[in-house]
């Protein structure tokens, strides 16, 4: 039994018939202010090194990326990290906390594979096109800044 472009065309307008309606408006300003959040997180955490921790502001980047990572991770173990980014939308996968809940959402789902194969093997399948990419691009940023500088 061969389908039809009548088949087709009547299954296209049954579907947008039972698709709930798109709220590209609300998901965008919602993402907007969940990227904030997370970033103004991230900025008093930033503050507290340097007020607390007696860190310069030049080197308190640092140890506020690895608590942002650290809590991401957490939060993917403890499952409550999914259910934000469902809710969250894009605004939850854009900051440093995203990119770490998609390696740990890696290493948590092939952890039966073993360490190396399982874990290690899969969260560097997501993880490595990301490290070339950006090698590869302050490579490039670096070339043109050295030409621009020296020419």
């Amino acid at each position: 039994m061969s389908v039809t472009k009548a088949d087709r065309d009547r299954y296209q307008q049954l579907v947008k018939q039972h698709r709930p309606p798109r709220t590209v408006v609300i998901n965008t300003i919602r993402a907007f202010v969940v990227g904030g959040l997370i970033c103004e997180l991230g900025q008093i955490v930033q503050t507290l090194f340097i007020r607390y921790g007696h860190f310069k502001p030049t080197d308190a980047g640092n140890p506020t990326v690895a608590v942002m990572i650290f809590l991401s991770v957490l939060f993917t173990a403890l499952g409550v990290y999914d259910r934000f980014a469902q809710w969250a939308g894009a605004g939850s996968a854009v900051p440093v906390t995203g990119f770490a809940n998609t390696i740990a959402s890696a290493a948590m789902e092939h952890r039966s594979e073993g360490w190396v194969s399982g874990i290690g093997g899969n969260m560097f399948k997501l993880a490595g096109p990301v490290i070339v990419f950006g090698v590869v691009s302050a490579f490039f940023v670096s070339l043109i800044r050295y030409i621009v500088t020296h020419l």
